[in-house]
């Protein structure tokens, strides 16, 4: 698997960009989300309009994270679900991969929430009787819930060859990122508590507090009159209700 960083007009990558003019629906998709996100890291997802992308509709879909590395479909073209045989909200997007592109799927999610960055994956499909050649291409786009957290996607899947008998499960053959933030080859990165690089300025590991001026602190009991008013009456009041 190829991975592929693109930064302005700087292209670091082993292998050029193959399939572009083949999946016109990515294009449509990248380039309405890059209209909402209007030089910002990162658009809402409260911003999506199905009516900007209209001529892509059945090859997009709408991922929510629910789980490091695991995000299923909220919303889904009636492509995804052709490809599949069935309806695809609810199911994670794994469960149109081959079991051995899952765990690198699985990390190439976990990218895209947390660096963030945009990718597209291209993809062979599995053959077998029924089941001829297609070849196809993925982009994953990320999107911040109204939170301000990167845990949604806006994608794209679209193929090409004949569906034939379905489901129709796909392997990963290159992937290629882009970064969102800075100039990847200058960025620093730390790391969370799950190991997940991410890069400095954006997010930060948890870190317990530490002052190595400050004592321990100590449990105390508060004596009775300090809880008094100077005239005697208490400063809490117990108020006992039967509702």
């Amino acid at each position: 698997m190829k991975i592929e960083y693109v930064s302005g007009s700087n292209v670091v990558s082993l292998m050029p960009r193959r399939g572009g003019t083949h999946f016109p629906a990515l294009k449509t998709v990248e380039a309405y989300w890059e209209g909402l996100r209007n030089g910002r890291p990162v658009p809402a997802r409260s911003e999506v309009d199905p009516r900007g992308m209209q001529s892509a509709l059945e090859y997009a879909f709408i991922l929510e994270r629910i789980a490091p590395g695991v995000a299923r479909f909220r919303l889904a073209g009636m492509h995804l679900s052709d490809l599949m045989g069935m309806e695809v909200r609810g199911m994670p997007l794994t469960a149109m991969f081959v079991p051995e592109s899952r765990a690198k799927l699985s990390e190439v999610l976990e990218a895209v929430f947390e660096t963030p960055q945009i990718t597209t994956i291209t993809l062979k499909a599995e053959r077998g009787i029924g089941r001829g050649e297609m070849e196809a291409q993925l982009l994953l786009c990320p999107l911040k819930s109204d939170l301000g957290d990167v845990n949604r996607i806006l994608g794209c899947l679209q193929s090409k060859g004949e569906i034939g008998r379905q489901p129709r499960r796909f392997e990963m053959a290159e992937v290629q990122s882009r970064p969102l933030l800075g100039n990847p080859t200058e960025q620093s990165f730390d790391t969370t508590g799950k190991g997940t690089p991410v890069p400095a300025g954006f997010a930060e590991a948890k870190r317990a507090y530490e002052d190595a001026n400050t004592e321990t602190p100590r449990t105390t009991s508060i004596p009775k009159q300090e809880l008094l008013r100077p005239h005697g009456k208490p400063l809490l009041r117990l108020v006992k209700s039967d509702d």
